[in-house]
């Protein structure tokens, strides 16, 4: 049975650092300044987090397992984690020592703050670890700089400005990550592009089966497994890269299909919809008019 180390407060993650609680609900860990007995995890095969906690790696050597994928942390990487998330270790050098810094707050911070409102649309918060956010060193010193503002407040005691000038200060940080993350899908259009080519053929593919009878309509989560993303990181990569959502994508691709169907006089609405993957016939034909402006059988009648 694997040991996994619940992570609920800031107090538990300080703990196995052997490092100074500042704040119980935000803390800031330079590893840098850790000891030699803070590098405990090694007696746990995992973390379970009740908090969100963000990590910039400066160091080699370092690999956890996320969703099956093993994956190296480069110098310069920021992973996302959020409340009830469980990351697991891979193998370590056995001369790592971790670099960089960890950022970790409790969903309690934000309780009335403007950042309690946005935070679910922080969407890298659900990215696996194999789609961290890669730092230019430019990048890199923004992100400093805000950890320094925020342990710069930590240090101080704290006052009636404390709350808003750390959240504050958190939800800049986050909306910097988002803007790099949009630099990262660009700077990676070519691949984006390769995946999107493959997202296509799995489409297609799934169609021209009979898939779509045994399994339904396909999900966005279906082909996000199919491709080895998360949901959200994938569904953000079709956004960039088409202007639409996978789930419009699907439905596009899926009146393509469907439009070709309706052209055969030979099979009737209803069974042109569950070929398709509906369960009910009427489903079929009101998404069908919502993105063809008229009904499969108007469709059927307006090009014979």
């Amino acid at each position: 049975m694997k040991n996994i180390l619940e992570i609920k407060t800031i107090a538990d993650y300080f703990k196995l650092r052997n490092y100074e609680v500042l704040h119980p609900l935000v803390g800031i860990v330079d590893f840098d300044k850790v000891n030699k007995d803070g590098y405990s995890n090694r007696a746990y095969d995992g973390f379970h987090y009740g908090c969100y906690a963000i990590f910039l790696k400066d160091a080699v050597g370092c690999k956890i397992m996320y969703g099956g994928n093993s994956y190296d942390y480069d110098e310069g990487t920021l992973v996302f984690m959020a409340p009830n998330q469980t990351i697991e270790f891979g193998g370590y050098d056995p001369n790592y020592v971790p670099k960089g810094y960890a950022l970790l707050f409790h969903p309690d911070l934000l309780l009335g703050t403007d950042l309690a409102k946005k935070i679910q649309e922080f969407n890298f918060f659900a990215y696996s670890s194999n789609e961290a956010l890669h730092l230019s060193a430019r990048e890199r010193k923004v992100i400093l700089s805000l950890l320094d503002k925020i342990q710069f407040e930590l240090e101080l005691p704290i006052d009636k400005h404390s709350k808003k000038l750390i959240v504050t200060n958190i939800e800049l940080f986050l909306d910097y990550c988002l803007r790099f993350y949009d630099r990262q899908f660009i700077t990676r259009e070519v691949v984006n592009k390769g995946t999107l080519e493959k997202f296509d053929n799995l489409l297609s593919g799934y169609f021209s089966s009979d898939k779509p009878k045994t399994n339904g309509l396909p999900s966005v989560g279906y082909f996000a497994d199919q491709l080895h993303l998360s949901s959200n990181y994938f569904g953000d990569l079709v956004k960039k890269e088409t202007g639409k959502s996978a789930q419009e994508y699907i439905q596009g691709k899926l009146i393509e299909v469907a439009k070709e169907k309706v052209f055969d006089p030979n099979k009737t609405v209803s069974e042109i919809a569950y070929e398709l993957g509906f369960k009910y016939p009427q489903h079929f034909s009101r998404l069908f008019k919502q993105k063809v402006g008229y009904s499969p059988k108007e469709f059927r009648a307006s090009i014979n």
